[in-house]
């Protein structure tokens, strides 16, 4: 049951996210930060966590995760180090998917030939 909950929760915001690309003339850069930020601000206001509780990677994985995550370990950096904690507990959480992301795009780089679209 856990990967249908995941399914169609990751599907319901990956639906969202086509609708303003096809229904709006917002560029896929701002859709992609609107989602960052809508995590961001869902998580603060401790409405993101049911989704992640009931889709589990559905919720998690989208971009509006990873804005869940910044906000969750920014909340937390403050709880454990004070205002120091807001500049670098997002990071902190996020460090691994951020990494894993750089490497991955170099070696995707450094393994096929980049081409420009025509």
């Amino acid at each position: 049951m856990d990967y249908i909950h995941a399914f169609w929760m990751g599907g319901i915001i990956c639906v969202i996210a086509q609708i303003l690309i096809d229904k709006t003339k917002l560029s896929p850069g701002k859709i992609l930060t609107l989602f960052v930020v809508l995590g961001a601000v869902l998580g603060f206001l401790g409405l993101y966590k049911p989704l992640v509780d009931l889709g589990g990677a559905g919720a998690t994985v989208p971009i509006t995760g990873f804005g869940y995550s910044l906000a969750k370990g920014t909340i937390a950096g403050v709880a454990e180090d004070g205002l120091l904690g807001a500049f670098v507990g997002g990071i902190k959480t996020t460090a691994g998917g951020i990494a894993a992301a750089i490497f991955f795009g170099f070696l995707a780089a450094v393994l096929f030939n980049p081409k420009q679209k025509s």
